[in-house]
């Protein structure tokens, strides 16, 4: 693989150099659902506005968290949106689209940062493409192994492409097509052979593909072996204190994060039935929106009234800190994330880790505050037993939770603004010589 990866130890902020950049931020994920992904976003935000940089953001119409609404060197896009049927989400119809394109060229950004692949991060790539700015895509889902849990955004996305590709200036076949569009499941495989062509187009289209993991990374070169690839993992610092959640003498194994199939979450509760056969008295604590979780939802009902399950439900970012305090062992059992910055914050708590991915590793030490265990019901529920019999050990637990402090110490925000403002600064640089 050709990609190269940010160096944590060379990547710490950078005083700004030249002239302040406006760069325009591309998401079709800025609410009203809350993910890592919007989190990232957020974070990114706030770093531009804090070196100095301006900020358009370009996102759909729909409420959701907007911290740094008003300020004065940020300024909004907010583009029509629709209800998916079948996943809760709103995506951008195409509605004024080339409206906001001609709104763009009357003022155009220094750098296009299109964050993921939806129709307005296409319209991100075309912009790029139509008025010559260069064009940055962080990748942060890989889409094809959420196809088939997302079927139904395949023939938008495709759509979206194909239309905006060649250019559908003044008519609007693309708001009619989707306004029409009635979903259906696609044959076995067409989802991801759909998703596939999209995204290596879009892949190649830029200018550089950063990437929150090197996992990631590689499948970027997968997808699309001509792009320029480089892995930047998403900063996340430890969260702030709040009044503390009462421990419980018992074992507290803890799962905080979004509670959707493709998370693997049947995975964790069928584990934890092994788990409670072996400790009767071991707890499992969900955190997280479970009356949104779709066909899980009806499993999670009637586990709530069973004695060891405690369904919190969806708690904000910022409160999640005594959660995390509250457990003993972080259990992750999902296999489609990029980096689950979720893993970061419960190791900047100080946790022990039980995971299933074995190419997520930035804050995972495996035998020293982590154990990965396959993806299969037994094999999870051992790994969390085991963890927790090592836990017994005062000295184990010691050591197992200031590694996770020391790894998760790495990865800040700081660090990853740097290596981005660099990335900004180059790009803006090399549009203007």
């Amino acid at each position: 693989m050709t990609h190269q990866t940010a160096d944590p130890a060379d990547s710490s902020s950078r005083p700004v150099s030249g002239r302040p950049l406006q760069i325009a931020l591309f998401t079709d994920n800025y609410g009203p659902g809350h993910s890592g992904l919007l989190y990232a976003v957020h974070f990114i935000e706030g770093e531009l506005l804090k070196a100095g940089h301006r900020v358009l953001l370009v996102a759909p119409a729909t409420d959701g968290p907007n911290p740094y609404a008003g300020h004065p060197h940020r300024r909004e896009i907010r583009l029509p949106s629709m209800y998916i049927p079948g996943i809760n989400v709103r995506i951008a119809h195409g509605q004024d689209f080339e409206l906001q394109l001609d709104r763009l060229s009357a003022n155009p950004p220094d750098v296009i940062h299109v964050q993921g692949l939806g129709p307005i991060g296409l319209l991100g790539v075309w912009a790029a493409k139509r008025y010559n700015i260069p064009l940055l895509v962080t990748w942060h889902t890989d889409f094809v192994a959420y196809a088939e849990h997302y079927w139904q955004l395949t023939p938008f996305l495709d759509a979206a492409y194909r239309l905006l590709k060649v250019r559908t200036t003044g008519d609007n076949r693309f708001i009619t097509l989707l306004r029409e569009f009635r979903p259906r499941r696609p044959r076995p495989g067409a989802a991801q052979r759909n998703l596939i062509k999209l995204a290596s187009a879009m892949l190649e289209d830029a200018d550089l593909v950063t990437t929150p993991s090197v996992k990631t990374a590689d499948r970027v070169q997968e997808l699309a072996p001509h792009a320029k690839v480089q892995a930047i993992p998403n900063g996340a610092d430890p969260l702030p204190d709040g009044p503390p959640i009462a421990r419980s003498k018992d074992p507290r194994i803890i799962y905080i994060g979004r509670i959707v199939v493709e998370k693997n979450i049947d995975l964790l509760l069928d584990a934890f039935e092994i788990v409670r056969y072996y400790i009767p008295n071991a707890q499992l604590v969900l955190v997280g929106d479970w009356k949104h979780s779709g066909s899980l939802r009806p499993r999670l009902s009637r586990l709530r009234h069973k004695p060891g399950y405690q369904l919190v439900g969806q708690v904000p970012r910022d409160h999640l800190g005594p959660w995390y305090s509250s457990g003993d062992v972080y259990v992750f059992p999902s296999l489609t994330d990029t980096q689950a910055l979720v893993l970061h914050e419960a190791a900047h708590a100080g946790l022990p880790i039980v995971s299933v991915d074995e190419a997520l590793t930035l804050v995972v030490d495996p035998g020293v505050n982590a154990i990965v265990a396959k993806p299969t019901p037994s094999s999870l529920a051992a790994g969390i037993m085991s963890m927790l019999h090592k836990l017994e050990d005062p000295e184990f637990k010691e050591r197992a939770s200031a590694r996770s402090k020391e790894m998760a110490a790495q990865w800040t925000i700081e660090r990853q603004s740097g290596a981005l403002m660099d990335i900004y600064e180059r790009l803006a640089a090399e549009r203007r010589s």
